[in-house]
């Protein structure tokens, strides 16, 4: 019987330790975060340089090359730049990129020459349809960059392509090869076969058998 009471004492006590911690939150500051209408700094603006968000276009500074096309493993970017014969020109008809689909590996902004498409630090993708959320760059026809055997003249693309240079260095640096010494080089040649054909041995003569046997 005293221990249906203490059970009995336990539980309301219990009860009541509860609700004197959610009664006490009613004086407290609150600790919810209303995002992202009540915060200092944009999230966004907080993010390190190599936070792989949503991607984006620079059409100014794109080759038309298609590394990044090529280099996409699920098929999210689609390009299309025919070339004109006469003018050897390309002319980007195409640039669209499906951010439903995307899954932000990086690797389509390591290949590409020119820093042109680029991770950004934005991350809210969220949409009312999948329609909606495919990416097209393209809107008019235009030519593809063709990088100078200089620096760049025009001032505007300079400062363009300066950005995406700067990214290529800082979010893909080039990674030198590594330098195999020639003793270990040496040691894991595998021998070429030999050409000289091999010297014929002749067979034993037969012996001719005794009389009797």
């Amino acid at each position: 019987m005293s221990g249906y009471f203490a059970n009995i004492k336990e539980t309301v006590t219990t009860i009541f330790e509860g609700m004197a911690i959610t009664f006490s939150h009613f004086v407290r500051r609150p600790y919810t975060v209303q995002y992202p209408d009540r915060i200092p700094i944009r999230i966004q603006d907080t993010l390190p340089f190599r936070y792989r968000g949503i991607l984006d276009v620079d059409l100014e500074i794109c080759t038309g090359c298609l590394a990044c096309e090529r280099a996409c493993p699920i098929d999210c970017i689609v390009i299309d730049a025919p070339k004109d014969k006469e003018t050897r020109l390309m002319t980007l008809n195409r640039f669209d990129i499906d951010i439903a689909k995307c899954m932000y590996c990086g690797l389509c902004s390591e290949v590409c020459p020119t820093g042109s498409i680029h991770h950004t630090s934005e991350f809210e993708g969220a949409d009312y349809t999948l329609k909606s959320m495919l990416r097209r760059y393209v809107k008019t026809p235009v030519l593809a960059y063709k990088p100078k055997k200089g620096p760049e003249t025009d001032p505007v693309l300079a400062q363009i392509l300066d950005r995406g240079m700067t990214y290529l260095e800082d979010f893909a640096p080039a990674v030198p090869a590594p330098v195999v010494p020639k003793a270990a080089a040496a040691a894991t040649t595998v021998p070429a076969a030999s050409t000289t054909a091999p010297t014929p041995v002749a067979a034993p003569a037969a012996t001719k058998p005794a009389a009797g046997e």
